[in-house]
């Protein structure tokens, strides 16, 4: 097992927390980590309504964010490297490798992408190509355009 830097979020929030019947708050922050930032956004956006909605929560927005940084983790080069390094399976899930998701997805448009004309070729209509967009469209006043990520 190596280790390596990877990109996480960390989500920090500010908040100064009083107890019930009391005036006086207690300052207090802390931090999450995620490893993307449309769920770091939206834990974000959760906790903030969330503790926004108690009497006795007063949330600081200018401290609050999903800010891009790196840690240091545990690197793995295979199933069975995971495997060794966490004997005790009970607090562990094996990752779901026979998912086949976006790579099926990604494949058909790879396909598809092969088999289209350029759209800058003249006389081509849709559907056709740009780089690895995909212009589809029946006539020029209504044209989708779809593009892989």
């Amino acid at each position: 097992m190596d280790t390596a830097w990877i990109q996480v979020f960390v989500l920090t929030l500010s908040e100064c927390v009083a107890p019930a019947g009391k005036t006086v708050c207690q300052e207090q922050a802390f931090e999450l980590q995620f490893l993307t930032q449309s769920d770091c956004e939206f834990a974000l956006q959760q906790l903030v309504s969330l503790k926004q909605e108690s009497e006795t929560v007063i949330i600081d927005p200018a401290t609050a964010s999903c800010a891009p940084s790196a840690s240091q983790r545990p690197v793995f080069a295979s199933i069975e490297a995971i495997e060794e390094a966490n004997p005790d399976k009970q607090n562990w899930k094996a990752p779901d490798i026979e998912d086949a998701g976006p790579g099926v997805t990604l494949a058909s448009h790879r396909e598809r992408l092969a088999r289209l004309p350029d759209c800058g070729e003249k006389g081509v209509v849709a559907p056709c190509k740009v780089g690895e967009i995909i212009v589809e469209g029946d006539d020029a006043d209504s044209v989708d355009v779809w593009r892989r990520d």
